[in-house]
């Protein structure tokens, strides 16, 4: 079947090359802010052994550094990995060039820009104290505009595809970009009171609500509709073989696309919100299990007849394991929804443990899995500089998860079960203080599992920094004749 090409205006006359430039710097920028949240991130791990790190400095103080972390590793590594991926992706399942190169760059330029502002002012205090939406009004609205570049350029480009069929990655992206653009707009709605202070337009529980309609589904359409996107496109690369079934890919879509926005209320079990709508958001999270273990399951049977490539290739075997982790979070989160089990793990280390096996494991590791499939072709090596070092960084990283949330999982059921026994008098038996202390020595096996995923974070690095060095930026060819994406 012949394909005709498609020139964006703003592209250089009679090219017929695809866009990896946009690539080549999200997925570069997507290995420098992992190594710089992951370091901030072991800091302010250390400083819950150890507070005395904070050095009475305010800006290195843990409230403030918390929210650059998490920030830093969502939306700086997670953020630059999806764009990289999703701008590869699209690209290729539609055979044509992006729609426009001067949006994508705007696109990424603005994004570093809003990066770097939030490290700046973080630390400094500015915030609005919203989980996950802490950047003052005028770096939303810059989150806003590089968000709709984004959007443009990508449903831009499906919308001018050669493809006929819109491949099932695609479907994930777009969910993505659409629910995100939403969610974040409605929460960051507020008045402003000077340049860097401003004030929800909602009040009480009414803003509680629509801060964790946004909290959870900023998770869910971020850090998991996003990244199914490239679970479904780069395991059957890497694997070379079909998705086990495409049936159930559409199915796992639609399922947790329509679920996912319905779970938010379970953060807010036992507080001011209507108990009806608590028990609401239980019973959509506990639905969540079906769709996301149907996923889970379909990425990992596309092994079938290839599973000596376990043995053989460790970037399969990152993806894989991402998979494993993403089965592990989408089991716990569901069941710490059911109020009963609420009632122990909430405001525990079990929460931080649960998060931080989706983000390290899932995230983390399907983000590298990718990474290392696309540096090589980014810049025509037939591989990564050294798979020894790919060995290195997947099993020294999969320990330091397993000490990471471990660790935290029994610190946060220990502190709910200190929390709540009382004396037969009804006084309670153990102080605020003393679960505290009892913690120290899991927030130190914390540390060190993190710091050992952050180590082997800088050899990603430098496998990374040596393969570029080696090889040379082009833009792939856009095929004359449709060939398989």
């Amino acid at each position: 079947m012949p394909l005709t090409s498609s020139v964006p205006a703003d592209s250089p006359s009679g090219s017929a090359t695809y866009n990896d430039t946009i690539v080549r710097q999200f997925a570069l920028a997507a290995v420098i802010w992992g190594v710089v949240s992951m370091l901030v991130g072991v800091f302010i791990a250390a400083q819950m052994a150890w507070p005395a790190l904070n050095f009475d400095v305010p800006w290195l103080s843990f409230g403030r550094l918390r929210p650059l972390h998490t920030n830093a590793a969502i939306f700086a590594f997670g953020g630059c990995a999806l764009f990289a991926t999703s701008y590869w992706v699209v690209q290729r399942t539609c055979q044509v060039r992006i729609i426009s190169d001067k949006l994508a760059a705007l696109h990424f330029w603005l994004w570093q820009a809003v990066i770097v502002a939030a490290a700046i002012t973080l630390p400094l205090g500015i915030t609005r104290g919203k989980e996950y939406a802490e950047l003052e009004w005028p770096i939303s609205i810059a989150i806003a505009v590089a968000w709709v570049a984004y959007a443009i350029v990508f449903f831009g480009t499906v919308g001018i595809r050669k493809v006929r069929h819109i491949y099932v990655a695609n479907w994930f992206y777009g969910a993505f970009i659409i629910a995100v653009a939403l969610l974040h707009i409605t929460n960051a709605m507020s008045m402003p009171a000077t340049l860097w202070k401003s004030y929800s337009v909602y009040a009480g529980v009414q803003d509680a609500m629509i801060q964790w309609w946004y909290g959870h589904n900023a998770v869910g359409f971020f850090l998991t509709a996003g990244f199914l996107g490239i679970v479904y496109y780069f395991i059957p690369k890497q694997a070379e073989r079909p998705v086990y079934s495409y049936r159930l890919s559409i199915v796992h879509f639609w399922a947790l696309i329509f679920t996912y926005m319905w779970a938010g209320p379970h953060h807010l079990h036992y507080t001011a919100l209507p108990d009806w709508t608590q028990s609401l958001g239980m019973v959509f999270s506990l639905i969540l299990l079906a769709p996301s273990w149907g996923g889970m399951i379909n990425g990992v049977m596309t092994l079938s007849g290839a599973w000596h490539k376990l043995r053989d290739d460790p970037i399969i075997r990152f993806m894989i394991v991402a998979l494993s982790f993403y089965g592990i979070a989408t089991f716990e989160g569901p069941m710490m929804s059911i109020k009963t089990v609420n009632a122990l793990s909430h405001y525990t280390d079990w929460g931080i443990g649960h998060v931080h096996g989706g983000t390290l494991g899932w995230v983390g590791f399907i983000s590298m899995g990718a990474l290392y499939y696309l540096v090589p072709r980014l810049y025509g090596q037939p591989r990564m500089h050294s798979l020894r070092a790919i060995e290195i960084h997947f099993w020294i990283s999969t320990i330091g998860i397993v000490l990471y949330i471990a660790s935290l999982w029994i610190a946060g059921v220990m502190q709910g079960l200190m929390w709540r026994s009382i004396n037969q008098d009804g006084s309670l038996t153990y102080t605020f203080v003393e679960s505290v202390k009892a913690s120290i020595p899991f927030y130190i096996i914390r540390f060190v599992g993190g710091l050992m995923y952050l180590s082997v974070m800088g050899i990603m690095a430098w496998n990374v920094l040596t393969t570029v060095q080696a090889g040379r930026a082009q833009d792939a060819p856009i095929p004359a004749v449709l060939a398989h994406v």
